[in-house]
């Protein structure tokens, strides 16, 4: 494993020179537009496992994606290595559906420490709630982004994510009222405390998530990656791909379905996905929203 095949992989090419914010923030950014978020091991009968070397081959060498504990795994590992004071929490995702946070730990985040002010890095949520820039942790600050404005609050030593967005223009109105969309303006995203976590406290988290029916990385298979102005995603048949603020204060999303050949062509047309196995699409309706 080294540093100049991972960052041949996300294309940045800048100075490694200073561990100060730009850097980190540009390193980040190239990597939410090289690696997508995706589940798709899970469809195409392989196992996900968080080996460090696993994960590195997997994003790096055959141009996979990931989720959060193999997205953040491979950025905190490239951060440290840099010089980076980066460390690993653990976070509680919000369930709308459910209108509550689960009660099992699986969403690993990275905290990064800069001349005594801490950030969360997290490349590993996608869609539209994943984040282009660091965001400091402060708690009740609006912190607006091209994606919305995201905000921190912390209540008894818990911290809070939530997204704001913007209004939504649909163009094919057969998807108007799609399960996919999110429908509220504010959105709940994840809880978690300072307290810190290792790669092997998420090991029973990545086994529950890719086995059990109750999973909703069983129920769907996704694919998603940043783009310079939005994100595209693919969730079983349906391609999606949204242009943030593309009017004042209104994003375009874009809605296409796919029919079962197109699936893989689209992958490595739009994701640069090659899929060493057969995927099986899987869409089970409700559970998760763009």
């Amino acid at each position: 494993m080294n540093l100049e095949e991972y960052f041949a992989r996300t294309g940045y090419k800048g100075s490694l020179e200073k561990q100060d914010l730009e850097t980190l923030t540009d390193i980040f950014q190239h990597h939410i537009r090289a690696v997508p978020f995706e589940n798709l091991s899970i469809h195409c009968g392989e196992k996900i496992t968080l080996e460090l070397e696993h994960v590195y081959n997997k994003i790096v060498r055959r141009k996979r994606g990931g989720w959060c504990m193999e997205n953040n795994q491979l950025l905190g590992w490239v951060l440290k290595r840099l010089g980076y004071d980066a460390s690993f929490l653990g976070a509680y995702v919000f369930n709308p559906h459910q209108n509550a946070y689960a009660s099992i730990m699986t969403h690993l985040l990275v905290k990064v420490v800069i001349d005594g002010k801490a950030y969360i890095v997290d490349g590993g949520f996608g869609v539209s709630y994943q984040m282009w820039q660091p965001m400091e942790l402060v708690s009740g600050k609006d912190q607006a982004q091209v994606p919305g404005v995201f905000r921190f609050t912390e209540k008894n030593a818990i911290w809070y994510l939530e997204k704001m967005r913007r209004k939504q223009y649909i163009p094919n109105q057969n998807f108007s009222n799609s399960d996919l969309l999110e429908k509220k303006e504010c959105r709940k995203i994840y809880m978690f405390s300072l307290e810190p976590q290792t790669v092997e406290d998420f090991r029973s988290p990545c086994a529950y998530l890719q086995t059990s029916p109750d999973s909703l990385f069983t129920k769907k298979s996704i694919c998603t990656l940043q783009t310079t102005d939005g994100f595209r995603a693919l969730i079983g048949w349906t391609l999606t791909e949204t242009t943030y603020n593309y009017k004042e204060n209104m994003d375009l999303v874009e809605f296409i379905t796919l029919e079962d050949e197109e699936v893989e062509k689209t992958l490595k047309e739009k994701f640069s996905i090659n899929l060493d196995r057969k995927l099986v699409p899987i869409n089970v309706k409700g559970f998760y929203t763009i």
